[in-house]
């Protein structure tokens, strides 16, 4: 039998962060409940964790401004923010600062669950069925979430990244449509959702793969992305 999944609940209102607790403990999951930001670093810094659930605004911490640190110490690690700021520039600064989804309150026990689910499916702890991809001048090996370049750099990559560059290597023979990409690595339904979050997705992807990141993930005019041809896809 395998140990239950543990999840950190960072939330400072006593009422939401009981009900997270309920949910997720009647779920099967373990449980880890922090106030602030004070028991939230400790417990970050301490405990083996398979997710977090991050309030964007805690008493001494700033959950969008504190995801680069997160990220910087634990690079594989996937959070959701569990936000009330329901404007379009807030969730893209989440998900720009290394936030692999997040739910809007109020929301539902159901759709909480769901998100989470979404999310350890596409966590390192699964196995990917791409192992390696090789480009000229490096490679990626998807089960570390790391770029190495032939020099000997390196660039880790977040959940997010190593995931959207995974699906395109798994369907390199095909342009993905950005709707797409939003179900299959984001989880989200397409319906509604602003896809310029594809976009400058890509676009940090990119970066960190450097001066070939416009031949690895290219552009297909009208469509999306796909995969860039003479690449090797090891399985």
């Amino acid at each position: 039998m395998q140990p239950a999944r543990s999840i950190c609940v960072i939330e400072d209102d006593p009422a939401i962060r009981r009900g997270l607790v309920d949910s997720l403990t009647f779920a099967g999951f373990t449980v880890h409940a922090c106030a602030d930001g004070d028991s939230a670093r400790r417990t970050l810094a301490h405990t083996d964790l398979d997710l977090v659930l991050l309030d964007v605004v805690l008493p001494g911490l700033d959950g969008i401004e504190y995801l680069p640190t997160l990220r910087a110490a634990r690079p594989t690690l996937p959070v959701i923010l569990v936000t009330a700021r329901g404007a379009e520039e807030d969730r893209v600064r989440g998900l720009q600062n290394g936030a692999d989804d997040y739910v809007v309150k109020p929301f539902s026990s159901t759709e909480l669950l769901a998100r989470v689910e979404a999310v350890l499916r596409r966590s390192p702890a699964r196995p990917s069925d791409v192992r390696t991809l090789i480009f000229a001048g490096g490679r990626v090996e998807f089960e570390r979430r790391e770029i190495v370049f032939d020099s000997g750099d390196k660039q880790q990559l977040t959940d997010r990244e190593a995931a959207l560059l995974a699906y395109l290597a798994r369907n390199d023979t095909r342009a993905i449509e950005r709707a797409e990409l939003l179900s299959g690595v984001w989880g989200l339904d397409p319906r509604g959702v602003d896809t310029r979050t594809i976009d400058m997705a890509v676009v940090r992807l990119r970066e960190k793969l450097g001066v070939a990141g416009g031949d690895i993930v290219c552009t297909v005019r009208g469509k999306g992305y796909m995969l860039g041809q003479g690449l090797e896809v090891q399985r």
